[in-house]
């Protein structure tokens, strides 16, 4: 007969100088990255939306009301501090390090570099003199139309095939942009013309992007490409300037700008390209776009408080129509019914927990549908409103106090 066998336990007793098999590194719990000490992607959000507003009304500021009448200048003096910056950002951080993964030859710099650089420079010469005709707000709107201009400059180009659904979608965003076009109370054509002439070259300097470095040994992020594209629109813009608009400065107009100011103005334009990098790093490109809707949104909201911009309604009524049109457009059919789901999702959510929160919303919703409805049937006697009016009720109500 067999003998039994006995099952020993493995809980004996160690001899006390025997090593003993830890079942977690300690070391790798103390690099391990916590999720609470990172910065939250809300803040990247924020600060790209603040820099890029905040150029944009910037440029405005001192082409426009300090009187700087000279844009090309301007964006000269932009294109010049960016070469430098990346330059150093180039020899003393790691935030350029892309650019050693991209074969770069004389070749391809002037074959690729040089065309995107003077489409890139066009773009910001024309984006930049509208600025001294039209306002920040009817601008935003103009520039909705920019998806347009790639769908059209890519079949022009033969990048895309020709697809009528794709120009069904957009041709919302073109009724769009028409009726705020017809609503808008200060049209200057020249200004127009120049917007235009901007949206159509950055259209085309989108496509050369896609046709030249689509390659994956050329993709480029933002900063990486404002390191080779800088230069080139520096040496274009300068002597267009030097044509242009520097035999009519002078410095007087200089100073009373104020050289901080243009340091400040540059150094603005120049880190908005840094935290784009670190907004897509962070999220994602649907963010980016997300960010470029509300970020329009806001700077016609600022139009109006800053600069006293009137707004029409058949102008508000027509920017809704675009805005809509090109959110449909970039995300599409399916990408725009899974917003509405978990949209629904998140109201019945609130309802479920939040009921008295989601009833003051329905009233308010209610309140200001019903203001805005009977507004437009009462009988009117100014052309648009006109938002001095209330600012400057509100200075002598907080003065008088």
């Amino acid at each position: 007969m067999a003998e039994d066998k006995v099952r020993v336990s493995g809980d004996l007793a160690r001899p006390s100088g025997a090593p003993v098999l830890p079942t977690v590194n300690p070391d790798a719990e103390k690099r391990a990255p916590s999720k609470e000490a990172g910065i939250p992607a809300a803040f990247y959000v924020i600060f790209w939306i603040s820099l890029s507003g905040g150029v944009i009304l910037f440029n405005k500021w001192i082409l426009s009301t300090l009187g700087f009448h000279y844009p090309i200048l301007l964006t000269a003096w932009h294109l010049i501090f960016s070469t430098i910056m990346t330059q150093i950002l180039a020899r003393t951080t790691t935030l350029l390090d892309g650019r050693k993964k991209i074969k770069m030859t004389g070749r391809v710099y002037l074959r690729a570099i040089v065309p995107i650089g003077v489409a890139f420079s066009l773009s910001l010469m024309c984006g930049n003199l509208t600025y001294l005709y039209l306002s920040v707000s009817f601008i935003q709107m103009l520039k909705a139309t920019t998806p347009v201009a790639v769908l059209l400059t890519s079949w022009m180009l033969r990048v895309e095939e020709v697809n009528f659904m794709k120009l069904f979608n957009v041709s919302f965003i073109v009724l769009g942009v028409v009726i705020a076009s017809f609503g808008e109370i200060d049209f200057v054509l020249i200004g127009f013309l120049y917007q235009i002439g901007g949206i159509m070259f950055e259209a085309i300097r989108i496509n050369l992007v896609q046709t030249l470095l689509n390659g994956a040994e050329y993709k480029m992020d933002p900063l990486v490409s404002l390191y080779y594209f800088a230069p080139v629109c520096a040496v274009m813009n300068t002597i267009v300037a030097m044509f242009w608009e520097i035999p009519q400065v002078t410095m007087s107009e200089v100073y009373a700008v104020g050289i901080w100011t243009f340091v400040a103005n540059a150094a603005c334009a120049f880190m908005l390209n840094v935290a784009v990098v670190f907004l897509i790093g962070k999220t994602s490109g649907l963010v980016l776009t997300l960010c470029g809707v509300l970020k329009d949104i806001l700077l016609v909201i600022a139009s109006v408080l800053i600069w006293g911009t009137m707004i029409s309604r058949l102008q508000m009524f027509g920017y809704t129509i675009a805005l809509l049109g090109m959110l449909w457009f970039k995300f599409g059919k399916e990408k725009v019914k899974e917003f509405l789901a978990n949209g629904n999702r998140a109201w019945a959510e609130l309802g479920a927990n939040r009921p008295v929160l989601r009833k003051i919303i329905v009233l308010a919703l209610v309140l200001v549908t019903a203001f805005v409805l009977l507004g437009g049937l009462a009988p009117t006697y100014a052309p648009a409103y006109d938002p001095k009016e209330y600012i400057n009720a509100a200075k002598s109500a907080v003065s008088g106090v």
